[in-house]
């Protein structure tokens, strides 16, 4: 390739294998006599499991063994775990009902896995699941969060008396009372945030082998962070002992947060394939996917807003009820809590929050982290309220936010978070004039003159990102630290290999990671290979979510660099000669500055380890390893601006123009961030105008299926106007934010505030479908005729 430092629009090293065909995902990996999985799941969404026929199974062709829950349980496999600890505002610890990997009990979900089949081939293994009989019982079901809330509603779980999971609160209550008794003005709404399926290209898969003579395990697995995996499955799962077990994530075709987590799935094939004695693969299909993976969102929220005369924000009250689904997933506390009541006050100056949280369960899949995990929550509740406040008080939306803005950092705000640094001014002045907002009135009135409604919605978003540092996480209740590790190993002849704890399915690490090394000791991107993804191989990492990848997986490999970089120069000033103070990297060389002294990096790497004329006391070899656990969360913030046209005859919402102006920090590959915020602005619109996960009231998900669940294709949505802003993060010696979330978090609010703008009507739940569009503007046009 070239030598590409930071800032370079370097072409992605990874895609040359997956764009021909060439990518190694879990699915094509074949060991030999290996047997596939298929599971038997329950139809129902809540009953008791009275009794498994497996005969007619057993004796079909390939069939090597139908296994159960009772089976799993007798050989002492743990519980599927929740690894954030949450206490209600009396005390209490969350109440954590029991998850097994084969429930043998009671399924409180459709989709819950009761029995699996081992067998030759996948369609054998299929056919023989189906021909399971499982005799039921059926109970009565509850999908709705406020309804399982209710009296006499089904109790799902012993452990959680009336479905409550927990009551939990922050912020000073009696200072937002006082501020709502004083306000001159209080914009109150009520805010649904609706389920969504998170839908990666690749499905999850799993493939796992045991050698008997070893007593080891192997599992390759979709997941995103591989030795957080063995560490839940050796250490409270008791599927095998950590140091017994090989976890390895190859090639991962997305994740979006859905494939953080430990499900049932893996921990059976691990079990599985040490008892029926072969290799066991699955991998899920559509439909299983969208009953088993996490689903994200889901809240419903009642909100107010105080103002005081000068319009500005004196109070916010909030009170949320969250569906977590029929079990607590591995992060799913933090989501409804840490991760969203933090976020509350936006990029404005509020002195008071206070927010109540309510958790609860339901017979529905389980809720966890999806794309902004919490963040899209609280950007769409507060964006909502800003703009829906700034048109009752007679403001321009615009005008509104920049009285509020947060001016003086770092801002510690009543809810946590400490903003560390931003220029809220700058990304709303860019996208305001990247809009042309001050010429919208004109493009309303020619819109207008056709028949059609225009509608123009801001959003002024803000994340906290990294999800560290490790001792303030762990105090809220964090099971696991959150730090990041990093090995660089420069080889003989001068390649280097990076060994990150961080995992790429689909970020582009090969790449940026890649240009850190560059940008360093000024070698061939070509020459530096990125390694990842393998407990076996890899030091102790946490993985890749909360876009953390650049601001601490990067900071720990700018860790040991500088610990390379030290030892390099000591190497190269002893064999010049020279003071080490005098040694300059440049190039791919390493000079004495004023001189015509150098080496070359690869003639210090050869002396490294050829270790013949090392300075004193040095031990040969040149590679070194860091740790990095950030000190502060870090706050990518910005502006997005989405302008619309509506055809009342139809209901139909045309996106015509879509701005958005983003802070991320230091920009490394400013091409992939820009890919990364266009799949993040596509799945924000696809929530606001076209996904939901529907249930009914005897929980079948209705939306179980591309024919029903609505994805956002290409035509959905415009050519989006992108733009960067620069302000360092001071807390990461980079001085990198994230981007990886931030268009699905911003964009959902501006989209609904640029509806409602064209409509005239604030009530608009997502998502913003053309039948929804259709009814309210059959209503205003009933309305102007009475």
């Amino acid at each position: 390739m070239a030598i590409e430092g930071i800032g370079a629009r370097a072409l992605r090293k990874e895609d040359k294998r997956f764009i021909t065909g060439k990518g190694q995902y879990t699915d094509d990996m074949v060991l030999p006599g290996m047997g596939h999985a298929a599971f038997v799941r329950s139809p129902h969404a809540h009953a008791k499991v009275l009794g498994i026929d497996a005969s007619a199974a057993l004796s079909m062709p390939g069939v090597d063994a139908v296994l159960t829950g009772d089976q799993l349980v007798g050989d002492g496999i743990g519980n599927l775990i929740c690894g954030w600890m949450i206490h209600s505002k009396d005390g209490t610890p969350m109440k954590m009902g029991g998850w097994r990997a084969l429930e043998p009990e009671v399924v409180r979900h459709v989709g819950q896995a009761i029995a699996v089949v081992v067998a030759d081939t996948q369609a054998e293994a299929r056919d023989a699941a189906d021909a399971v009989v499982v005799d039921y019982e059926e109970l009565p079901a509850v999908v709705d969060a406020v309804a399982a809330l209710e009296p006499g509603a089904p109790q799902i779980h012993p452990e959680a008396e009336g479905n409550l999971i927990y009551d939990w609160e922050i912020g000073d209550e009696a200072a937002v009372n006082a501020a709502f008794a004083s306000a001159a003005h209080v914009t109150k709404m009520e805010i649904r945030n609706n389920r969504l399926v998170p839908n990666p290209m690749e499905p999850r898969a799993a493939l796992a082998s045991y050698n008997d003579a070893e007593e080891h395990h192997t599992l390759y697995t979709t997941s995103q962070n591989p030795h957080v995996a063995r560490l839940v499955l050796s250490a409270f799962y008791n599927v095998a002992p950590e140091h017994k077990l090989r976890v390895i994530a190859p090639d991962v075709g997305g994740g979006f947060g859905s494939k953080i987590y430990i499900y049932p799935e893996e921990m059976v094939c691990l079990w599985a394939s040490k008892r029926v004695g072969r290799p066991v693969k699955w991998v899920s299909d559509r439909t299983e996917a969208f009953l088993t993976d996490a689903h994200g969102r889901d809240h419903v929220s009642e909100a107010e807003l105080a103002l005081d005369a000068d319009n500005r924000i004196t109070g916010l009250r909030v009170k949320t009820i969250a569906n977590l689904g029929a079990y607590m997933s591995l992060f799913s506390s933090s989501v409804p809590t840490y991760l969203y009541a933090t976020l509350l006050s936006g990029q404005y100056n509020i002195p008071a929050i206070h927010a109540n949280v309510k958790t609860v369960y339901t017979n529905t899949t389980a809720v966890d982290a999806y794309r902004g995990a919490g963040r899209p929550e609280a950007t769409y509740l507060v964006e909502r309220m800003m703009e829906t406040a700034a048109r009752e008080v007679g403001l321009s939306p615009a005008d509104f936010r920049r009285k509020n803005f947060v001016r003086e950092f770092p801002h510690q705000t009543p809810v946590i978070m400490c903003y560390d640094a931003g220029d809220y001014d700058a990304t709303l002045d860019a996208a305001l004039q990247a809009a042309d907002y001050a010429g919208f009135a004109a493009r309303k009135a020619e819109a207008a003159s056709r028949g059609k409604l225009r509608g123009i919605g801001l959003s002024c978003y803000i994340e906290a990102c990294g999800i560290a540092p490790s001792a303030a996480v762990g105090s809220l209740g964090a099971g696991v630290g959150l730090w990041e590790s990093a090995e660089v190993r420069v080889n003989p002849v001068g390649t280097v290999e990076v060994l990150t704890g961080s995992h790429s399915h689909g970020q582009g690490h090969e790449t940026t990671f890649a240009q850190l090394i560059s940008e360093r000791f000024g070698l061939d991107s070509d020459a530096v290979s990125i390694v990842h993804g393998d407990t076996d191989k890899v030091q102790f990492g946490m993985g890749t979510y909360g876009s953390r990848s650049g601001a601490v997986g990067m900071s720990a490999i700018v860790k040991a660099l500088d610990k390379v970089e030290a030892k390099a120069k000591k190497i190269a000033a002893h064999l010049m000669e020279a003071a080490e103070g005098d040694i300059q990297i440049e190039g791919g060389e390493l000079k004495v500055a004023g001189t015509d002294k150098k080496l070359s990096f690869t003639e210090v790497a050869l002396a490294a380890y050829t270790a013949h004329n090392l300075p004193e006391g040095m031990e040969p070899g040149l590679k070194e390893g860091a740790f990095y656990d950030p000190t502060n969360f870090t706050f990518p913030a910005g502006t997005y601006v989405c302008e619309v046209e509506i055809d009342p005859e139809t209901g139909q919402t045309e996106i015509v123009s879509f701005v958005a102006a983003d802070d991320f920090g230091k920009v490394i590959n400013p091409m992939i961030v820009e890919g990364q915020v266009h799949g993040g602005l596509v799945q924000g619109i696809g929530q606001a105008l076209l996904e939901n996960a529907a249930y009914d009231e005897n929980g079948q998900l209705l939306t179980a299926s591309y024919m029903d669940y609505t994805m956002p294709r290409a035509d959905d949505v415009p050519s989006f106007n992108l733009s960067t802003h620069e302000t360092l993060c001071p807390g990461n010696p980079l001085g990198m934010k994230g981007c990886g979330e931030a268009g699905a978090i911003g964009s959902p609010p501006a989209v609904i505030n640029a509806i409602t703008d064209a409509l005239g009507s604030n009530d608009l739940t997502m998502p913003a479908t053309p039948e929804k569009v259709w009814q309210l503007c059959q209503g205003a046009v009933k309305q102007a005729a009475e």
